[in-house]
């Protein structure tokens, strides 16, 4: 069956995304010349391998977001909202973030709001698991508006997975950086750089000096993808790096990154938490009111220690979620009207690992 009428349907349709899409000049006239090839190749040939990599090059061109932004939330009561709604303390990074809305919205005021768009900072959260760097970088994207990509380094084993593989190749594909701006769809995202201490240590070199690239304000404002073969700016994206130390991690990417220490919690600020977002989300999410299940002050040091000695909140939190269940499963059997937990019934709901 001669496919050749649904091949130039195609192309006619990827020619008209790419009149309406806004892409750099010197890209469009490279793309014409493709649609161009692109017909050729359908009206001698038909289908061809050739035809499926120009066709599906033309279509990430299309839907990368290059003139397309979010606008961000430049008020500080917004952020103070979100942030203090979501995590409990962690003073420092809080108030970093505060800074870059209050510099944002004085630079915006003093020149034309249409065409200012804030160079933004490069972070990097350092702590031991469970103190809330992951869950801090989504808060961070939320209190400014902004949609949030996530890019796990961790095993991480080729640059070229961030940097992508040149269409000189069969296998060639765009980068994790272009693959989160297109699903994103805007250009100034959050785009979370997860354990970026935990890369397989026979790239680290290469994955280390993709990150100089990426994380440096001189650089990244022309980043270039090989698969996409032409310049990005990346200098509005917001990077927020994460690690457990940073032994693993370049001199040179720690440079240009702006260090936050993400410290253990103490066991007073453990109650607090459970208290306040720990105990109210197990609830809920365990089917039951807030009148099911009452815990009395003095069980909390109980529930806290031994197993709260890790220096995050995940012991923790499994346990809380524990005990709900148990009070859930009761529930449910019908011999229960609700429970108050005290030292004496305490070990009876308690979670066994």
């Amino acid at each position: 069956m001669n496919s050749a009428p649904t091949l130039f349907e195609d192309i006619r349709l990827l020619e008209e995304k790419l009149k309406n899409a806004k892409i750099p000049g010197e890209l469009h006239q490279k793309t014409n010349t493709m649609i161009e090839r692109l017909v050729k190749f359908a009206s001698s040939q038909g289908y061809s391998q050739e035809y499926d990599q120009v066709a599906r090059y033309l279509d990430w061109i299309v839907c990368l977001p290059w003139d397309k932004r979010s606008e961000d939330i430049l008020s500080l009561d917004h952020a103070k909202k979100i942030l203090d709604a979501n995590h409990y303390g962690l003073d420092n990074i809080k108030e970093r973030i505060l800074e870059y809305v209050s510099v944002a919205n004085l630079k915006k005021n003093k020149q034309n709001p249409n065409s200012y768009f804030p160079k933004a900072p490069a972070l990097l959260l350092v702590g031991l698991v469970g103190t809330g760097k992951t869950t801090m970088s989504f808060s961070i994207a939320q209190a400014l508006g902004r949609q949030l990509g996530r890019i796990p380094m961790g095993g991480m084993g080729e640059a070229l997975q961030l940097r992508g593989r040149s269409r000189a190749y069969p296998d060639a594909e765009p980068g994790q950086i272009m693959k989160v701006l297109r699903r994103v769809g805007y250009k100034n995202p959050v785009i979370l750089l997860d354990e970026i201490d935990r890369v397989t240590d026979a790239a680290k070199a290469d994955i280390m000096g993709v990150l100089v690239e990426l994380l440096d304000p001189e650089q990244n404002s022309k980043f270039l993808d090989h698969f996409i073969d032409y310049p990005f700016d990346l200098s509005e994206v917001l990077f927020i790096a994460t690690a457990n130390n940073t032994a693993g991690i370049a001199t040179a990417v720690l440079d240009r990154l702006e260090l936050i220490e993400m410290p253990s919690y103490t066991d007073e600020q453990k109650t607090i938490i459970s208290k306040k977002y720990l105990l109210p989300r197990a609830i809920t999410a365990s089917g039951l009111s807030s009148e099911d299940l009452i815990f009395e002050e003095d069980v909390w040091p109980a529930i806290v220690r031994p197993l709260g000695f890790d220096a995050g909140m995940r012991t923790l939190d499994r346990t809380i979620n524990g005990i709900c269940r148990k009070v859930a499963k009761l529930k449910v059997e019908g011999n229960f009207n609700k429970l108050v937990l005290s030292k004496d019934n305490l070990k009876q709901y308690l979670p066994s690992w």
